[in-house]
């Protein structure tokens, strides 16, 4: 399931040798703890993988696999981990267009970054789409962290036709580090802020993973207001039980600052719209047009300000 060895061999010239040789102590009873009932079931698919003959990659337009191959059959086995949300992928004929266009967002985010030769932790990564374009922008090494059993066999589905990528992808949420590890390049959070109850001590832990001179990229919904302002949904926001707060930039600036960040600053503003968010044929459940005041794509449904999502650059 994880390639324990591979890990710890890249690492094992760097800061991170000790924890990443760690992992295979800790991380299966963890996992035996946490495993999702399905994942057999798509561990299966993934073994099933037709082959595909003269492989090559992109990373650099795209989460792109091109190659001769069975394409029903490929096609087939895709649709098998359905619902997938972040993309788009492609894996040679069979273009798999996801519930969001990640590459939109990665669009915005990719001119405000350098990360030729950085290691790079993606925290909250969902299939690892992301962290592919990371690789495709020139980051050394990528770590991504998710909970979520589906997206870790939708990210090894890719994998499979790339094993030796220095990227992978622990099934974990950012409170199984407990370590002060303090080395990473770059770390990422991507849709996470708003999930957690405490957006403090969620900023306070990615501060800790950073080296010296490391860079925080964080991108998350905000509201527009001063530095006072911010939304608390009293239930749901855009049918989302798990939104605890949501602030606005200058608010979200000044957290960053109190736990100890340098040069923060907004680098995008966007109000997701419904042609970066819908429902696709690879994701047929309701998206974002379902969430919004169907007369005013300006609020949500239960008539809170429409998802505006900023793009936060902070370093140590």
């Amino acid at each position: 399931m994880i390639d324990y060895a591979a890990i710890a061999e890249f690492y094992r010239p760097t800061g991170l040798r000790q924890w990443t040789q760690n992992l295979s102590t800790w991380l299966p009873e963890y996992i035996q703890e946490h495993i999702h009932g399905n994942f057999d079931d798509w561990q299966a698919v993934l073994d099933q993988l037709p082959t595909i003959d003269n492989c090559t990659l992109d990373l650099v337009n795209g989460a792109i696999l091109q190659g001769s191959t069975d394409s029903a059959q490929l096609e087939a086995s895709l649709r098998k981990l359905m619902p997938w949300r972040k993309g788009p992928w492609q894996f040679c004929d069979t273009h798999i267009d996801t519930e969001w266009h990640s590459d939109w967002k990665w669009a915005r985010v990719a001119p405000h970054i350098d990360l030729h030769h950085k290691n790079v932790l993606d925290v909250g990564c969902g299939n690892g789409y992301y962290g592919m374009r990371m690789l495709g922008a020139g980051a050394k090494s990528v770590i991504g962290i998710d909970p979520n059993w589906l997206f870790l066999a939708q990210f090894k589905a890719f994998k499979h036709y790339a094993p030796d990528l220095p990227i992978w992808q622990l099934p974990i949420g950012l409170e199984a580090i407990t370590d002060e590890l303090a080395w990473f390049d770059t770390v990422f959070s991507m849709g996470v802020l708003y999930h957690r109850r405490s957006p403090i001590d969620h900023l306070t832990d990615l501060k800790r993973l950073l080296n010296k001179k490391g860079t925080l990229v964080l991108e998350t919904m905000v509201i527009e207001g001063d530095e006072n302002a911010c939304l608390i949904p009293h239930d749901r926001y855009a049918q989302m039980r798990n939104v605890w707060f949501i602030p606005s930039v200058k608010m979200l600036e000044i957290f960053l600052k109190r736990v100890g960040f340098k040069h923060v600053r907004c680098v995008d503003l966007n109000q997701t719209s419904i042609e970066e968010q819908r429902k696709t044929d690879w994701m047929t459940y309701l998206s974002l047009e379902d969430f919004l005041d169907p007369n005013d794509h300006n609020k949500t449904i239960e008539g809170y300000p429409a998802p505006l999502r900023a793009v936060i650059i902070a370093e140590q």
